[in-house]
């Protein structure tokens, strides 16, 4: 009698566990237009290719390292890996890993608008500072890009607070020398810095700004980026320290992008981690992907599944053949 129940009980352990629904893989909420849109391609997939369920997280760039290197997320979609101290703390320590090299010559650094240098004749725009192609220069044309609630100094448009990239640009200008003469203007958040570029370059006004690729930005605007050092890994690391008071200018470090994923993600997972590891998004493609996102105020979700319809040949060699056709079966009837 005592073997019945225990034999009993262990049956409706098991068909208890059987029930239990999965728990989700939890995804970092990116903000920018790239890595919003590159986590609705992964989460399509994992979710109707591999029948894992998701969902996302938010939080600021380094919030969503940290978080990661303790699996409260297991995956970041865009992951510039070694660029935040965070980062590369929690990948010495093995917590973290990043898988793939997803976006080839992505970039990033500080730009002006093209007419600002050369003007534009079309637009009766004469050229403000014809001699503008270094971040030292400047220091000469401060007044150029005039910040109207700092009467004397220019504004320089930062990444918003909480990205990695904030805390670099801020170290820059005090490397170039120009923080006592630009206004350190951080953005609320990406799309706030997408609007105020966007309205300064579409008025005809000049602005200075951090920004990167792969986005939308850069293939609706004529843009110059402006040179700075080669790079520098000793110099690089006096710029992620926002604590350093005597940090040197360099070019960022160079880009690769990559899906970032916890330890634990990574050890139970194997089947995600082959599909992530060969993830690799066209950049021509997708800055035009991103273009039309942007201008149509395309939710991300309904972008990522519209990608994958129309390009059935940049993500079949991704997949499986079992997964490729869930994918497809589920794109059909959408």
């Amino acid at each position: 009698m005592k073997r019945l129940a225990l034999l009993f009980c262990s049956a409706l352990l098991s068909l208890s566990t059987l029930a239990a629904p999965r728990a989700p893989i939890h995804f970092g909420e990116i903000t920018w237009e790239s890595g919003s849109f590159t986590t609705e391609v992964l989460r399509l997939i994992v979710e109707h290719g591999y029948g894992y369920p998701t969902d996302t997280l938010p939080g600021s760039t380094v919030s969503m390292e940290v978080a990661l290197a303790r699996n409260d997320i297991q995956v970041i979609a865009e992951e510039w890996a070694g660029r935040s101290p965070a980062w590369v703390k929690a990948e010495q320590a093995g917590q973290v890993l990043a898988l793939g090299d997803t976006v080839k010559n992505a970039d990033e650094g500080w730009w002006v608008p093209e007419f600002v240098i050369k003007g534009d004749a079309e637009r009766g725009i004469a050229p403000l500072a014809p001699d503008l192609r270094d971040v030292n220069d400047l220091k000469r044309y401060a007044e150029v890009f005039a910040d109207p609630e700092a009467p004397g100094k220019g504004r320089f448009l930062n990444s918003p607070s909480g990205w990695t990239s904030e805390t670099v640009n801020s170290q820059k200008l005090k490397a170039y020398g120009l923080d006592g003469l630009y206004t350190n203007f951080r953005s609320g958040s990406g799309a706030a810095l997408d609007a105020e570029i966007t309205s300064s370059i579409r008025r005809g006004k000049p602005v200075l700004f951090y920004y990167w690729s792969p986005t939308p930005l850069m293939g609706r605007f004529k843009l110059v980026r402006l040179e700075e050092p080669a790079f520098d890994e000793q110099a690089w690391a006096t710029l992620t320290d926002a604590g350093n008071p005597a940090p040197k200018g360099s070019r960022s470090l160079p880009a690769k992008l990559s899906i970032g994923v916890s330890k634990a993600f990574h050890t139970q997972y194997p089947d995600l981690v082959a599909f992530f590891s060969k993830v690799d998004l066209p950049i021509d493609l997708l800055n035009a992907v991103l273009g039309r996102m942007s201008e149509q105020r395309q939710d991300p979700a309904l972008a990522a599944r519209a990608f994958l319809q129309d390009n059935p040949q940049v993500w079949h060699g991704w997949l499986p053949r079992e997964q490729r056709g869930k994918v497809e079966a589920y794109l059909a009837g959408h």
